[in-house]
């Protein structure tokens, strides 16, 4: 092959490498995209609209003193009162646009997919006094534990929850999982009450609040406090990264099925996730749980996100299955009115199921990949960039 054979052959490639890449699509950046009809919202129009009503008319008695921009949007809701999905419907379609979320690419620079698990309010045994039988504690949270806002100073700092204590001089990180549950607690004396099950314990931590009968019967309600500051760690990741349950079956209860099998091993494993929940007492035992907008949850209504990329409030369009189903749509709308130390990342929620036998298996089973879509006022459609 002579000198200019070969230089051909090479200024071909190049040109057909340019070519192919200038024919591949670049994956479009994670975040809010731009706005679509209504009818690019698969199932939309089959939703029964009214019976997120409810989620709505709650978070307009606190959202508009935070977001001027919904002043209208309540004000326009709660002289409707109660409606039939139609009106409902059209409601949302005349006062919100729709936009896809983006969800971040995989490692490999492939389009990510988003995923929607489940959460609901479990029903524990307690005591207000320990003994043998009721000897694992709920903490109140602690006085000593500061809230660190730096955000002003350090904008880069603004979506993370900074913890701390002070030793000395100098602000050190706040006591972990494994220091907090040893014998000699450093939280000694803040307990709120105390569980029969350190297992039940550590998933009413992931869940966020619970209900708790007592000895003599009564019940009473806890709910999220405040969190210590130390990073989340799945234990269920954990145990598929070192070969204790496969991947597909990983859910809520092959792990509590785990640790009550591994009781020498549980504790460790535990203590891996170095984050605690701190509790507080709820005034209504048959409310339901109250989420981050502090107003209660509506079961299958409600999710939580990560408030840094779906603002709070938004009304959100899920399109997924149904757990264990994957044949079985759901698709529908819901309100992100909590978040979560697990929950990270544009297209990720996690559904609110609500209390009883059947909420815990659609929340212990649920770990769906799933499409969502923020609907946001029409006075904010223009900040919208893509």
């Amino acid at each position: 092959m002579n000198l200019n054979t070969l230089n051909l052959k090479r200024l071909f490639l190049l040109f057909l490498a340019i070519f192919l890449s200038g024919c591949i699509a670049p994956s479009p950046e994670p975040g809010i995209g731009k706005v679509l009809d209504w009818e690019e919202l698969p199932g939309w129009q089959q939703d029964k609209h009214a019976e997120a009503w409810p989620a709505l008319l709650q978070q307009c008695k606190v959202l508009p003193k935070k977001k001027p921009q919904w002043k209208k949007i309540c004000l326009d809701a709660d002289l409707l009162g109660d409606i039939d999905n139609k009106t409902a419907r059209h409601f949302f379609e005349t006062r919100f646009t729709a936009h896809q979320i983006i969800p971040s690419n995989k490692k490999d620079g492939s389009p990510g997919t988003g995923l929607v698990t489940g959460y609901y309010e479990p029903l524990l045994k307690g005591s207000l006094a320990p003994d043998d039988q009721y000897k694992y504690p709920l903490y109140a949270r602690p006085e000593d534990l500061l809230r660190i806002e730096l955000a002003e100073v350090y904008p880069e700092l603004s979506k993370m929850r900074l913890r701390g204590r002070i030793v000395g001089n100098k602000v050190v990180a706040y006591h972990d999982r494994k220091a907090i549950d040893r014998e000699d607690s450093p939280l000694t004396g803040k307990e709120l009450v105390w569980i029969d099950d350190p297992v039940a314990v550590f998933f009413l931590h992931v869940q966020g609040s619970g209900r708790i009968q007592l000895k003599d019967g009564s019940m009473m309600a806890v709910g999220y406090a405040d969190q210590n500051g130390q990073p989340y760690s799945s234990i269920g990741k954990i145990l598929i990264e070192r070969g204790e349950i496969e991947r597909e079956d990983i859910s809520l209860f092959t792990i509590r099925k785990w640790l009550q099998q591994n009781p020498e091993q549980a504790q460790a494993l535990l203590e891996e996730n170095r984050s605690y929940v701190f509790f507080q007492m709820r005034e209504n035992a048959k409310e339901n749980p109250r989420g981050s907008l502090n107003i209660p949850l509506t079961p299958s209504r409600s999710i939580a996100v990560d408030p840094s990329n779906i603002p709070l409030g938004s009304p959100v369009w899920l399109d997924t299955s149904y757990p264990g189903e994957p044949d079985h749509t759901l698709q529908r709308l819901t309100f992100a009115q909590d978040t979560g130390g697990a929950i990270k990342g544009y297209a990720r929620a996690d559904m609110f199921w609500g209390n009883g036998e059947m909420a815990e298996k659609l929340a212990g089973e649920m770990k769906q990949q799933a499409r969502l879509y923020v609907l946001m006022p029409l006075d904010e459609t223009d900040q919208v960039s893509k």
